[in-house]
């Protein structure tokens, strides 16, 4: 079993910057992908970055390649996304999930994740 937590949202002006945070507990031992999601009011889910965790891979999503970045630390067991350029179309509840799949291609539709994390608020306004 594995729990993620994430941390590190909150208010912040356009332009702004944030870094999340997705810590793992328990069974990470199978070093399967971890992704980044967010979900706006109204809005469907959008997937946003992959990253793999045994060697340093990553895919991100068209719409958020040139603002975010996807990384790890060196025990693979927290994963962040640096969100930079923040607009008010960035605001949403932005979620950690980790893959059953051990590739991350596919990842942007939400299916074979085994483990999601609870959200963290991220409100980009004045």
């Amino acid at each position: 079993q594995v729990q993620l937590v994430e941390s590190g949202g909150g208010l912040v002006q356009p332009g702004g910057y944030l870094k999340l945070s997705c810590a793992a507990f328990g069974d990470t031992a199978d070093g399967y992908p971890v992704v980044w999601f967010r979900q706006a009011p109204g809005k469907d889910r959008e997937g946003l970055a992959c990253i793999y965790r045994r060697y340093n891979g990553k895919l991100y999503a068209d719409s958020v390649a040139n603002r975010f970045t996807i990384s790890r630390d060196g025990a693979e067991n927290t994963v962040y996304l640096q969100v930079n350029d923040l607009k008010p179309e960035d605001t949403a509840v932005y979620y950690c999930a980790r893959r059953k799949s051990p590739v991350c291609a596919g990842y942007a539709s939400g299916d074979e994740i085994a483990y999601w994390g609870r959200g963290t608020q991220v409100t980009v306004s004045t």
